[in-house]
């Protein structure tokens, strides 16, 4: 009830701009909650609304908006913008807390590693990040946990936890989207993220895995300044991906730079089996001519061999207009019942897979290409 009643407080619940979409006896319900808001919490776009909703709500919520703010495609670029500034521009919490927080964690002064330790330069839900730098001349970035967060991400999944629950019983057509699954892959995730050993472990693994290929790197770990709760990485070269002056670095081959992007996540993905599960701009920094550093390791996705052929026979099915192979994967790999049609299935993805085939994605309304995935 807590979240429902900030929700409404900011005028993110129902927001007003959606009244006109509702139903006409839904509407009086609508405006009684928009009441609720009063004149302040009705200032400001609809992302921004409820991008000050989630930072009130803490590090779950923050974490749902950050997911949210990536999807411009379904939700469009303007709410995804205000919504952005959860990835990484949170208020900071205090100087001295992270350096009695990493000392804390480290079981030594500050200045017996860092030369320097200088105020927050990033901040996102779980974590801040400060520049410091190591006795041999080396500029690393410091990862500090806020302090109190776990009780905090308790508090957000038993709230998520609820409406899940709610929202399988009372919204039938939302139970094929599995809810309680969903809420519970936040819950594992967020445990990993809440030991920084976790991730420093990961960050080591994924820069052998992209020094392979060389899409993309990962900073190298500091492991004398690793604990549970601090995690140190050489600083990442280039310009924040979130940054609008990147376009205008000298140098940069933008074409090349989103290529490698994409040539980054498959490789990791389907040749690996390992990969960078929380690839936004936030995490991202690029340098010309279209070198990617990757930082942030919280989430490593993974895939067996099966998944990966499956899943790379789909992607290169839909390139090469092969929709008979396709659906017969689809029954292979279990993901459609046995007692469906493969003729009924590939004519159906035929139906979505054509209107968009060789359509730049500025012409590609994801949120329709969703619906008619789920209707099918």
């Amino acid at each position: 009830m807590g979240w429902l009643w900030v929700l409404a407080r900011h005028d993110a619940l129902i927001p007003r701009e959606v009244t006109p979409l509702l139903p006409a006896w839904t509407r009086p319900f609508a405006r009684f909650v928009q009441l609720l808001s009063g004149k302040a919490g009705r200032q400001g776009r609809p992302g921004q609304r409820l991008g000050k909703a989630f930072e009130h709500l803490g590090p779950v919520a923050i974490k749902l908006g950050q997911v949210l703010a990536t999807r411009a495609d379904i939700f469009g670029l303007e709410f995804a913008r205000d919504l952005g500034r959860l990835k990484d521009a949170l208020p900071p919490f205090p100087e001295d807390v992270a350096r009695r927080e990493i000392e804390r964690s480290l079981g030594r002064p500050v200045d017996s590693l860092f030369i320097g330790l200088g105020p927050a330069v990033a901040a996102a839900s779980l974590a801040q990040a400060h520049r410091a730098t190591l006795a041999d001349g080396r500029a690393v970035a410091v990862k500090v946990l806020r302090p109190g967060v776990e009780r905090r991400v308790a508090d957000g999944l038993d709230s998520m936890r609820l409406g899940a629950a709610l929202v399988w019983r009372f919204v039938p057509a939302a139970r094929r989207l599995e809810p309680q699954a969903f809420v519970e892959t936040i819950a594992r995730s967020l445990d990993l993220e809440l030991d920084m050993r976790l991730e420093a472990a990961a960050a080591s693994e994924m820069a052998e895995v992209m020094a392979k290929d060389g899409y993309m790197s990962a900073p190298p770990v500091v492991w004398d300044g690793v604990g549970k709760r601090v995690l140190t990485l050489e600083w990442a070269p280039g310009v924040p991906m979130t940054d609008p002056a990147l376009r205008d670095l000298p140098g940069l081959d933008v074409d090349l730079l989103a290529d490698n992007v994409v040539r980054a996540f498959l490789v990791q993905a389907l040749d690996h089996g390992a990969f960078h599960a929380d690839l936004h701009e936030g995490n991202l920094f690029a340098s010309a001519p279209a070198h990617l550093t990757a930082i942030d390791f919280g989430i490593v996705g993974r895939l067996g061999p099966a998944e990966r052929r499956y899943l790379a026979e789909i992607l290169w099915g839909f390139i090469s207009r092969d929709y008979d192979r396709i659906a017969r994967v689809h029954f292979e790999a279990g993901y459609v019942p046995p007692h469906h049609s493969v003729e009924t299935f590939a004519q159906a993805l035929r139906a979505v897979g054509e209107p968009v085939i060789g359509r730049a994605a500025s012409q590609v309304s994801m949120g329709r290409l969703l619906g008619q995935l789920f209707e099918i």
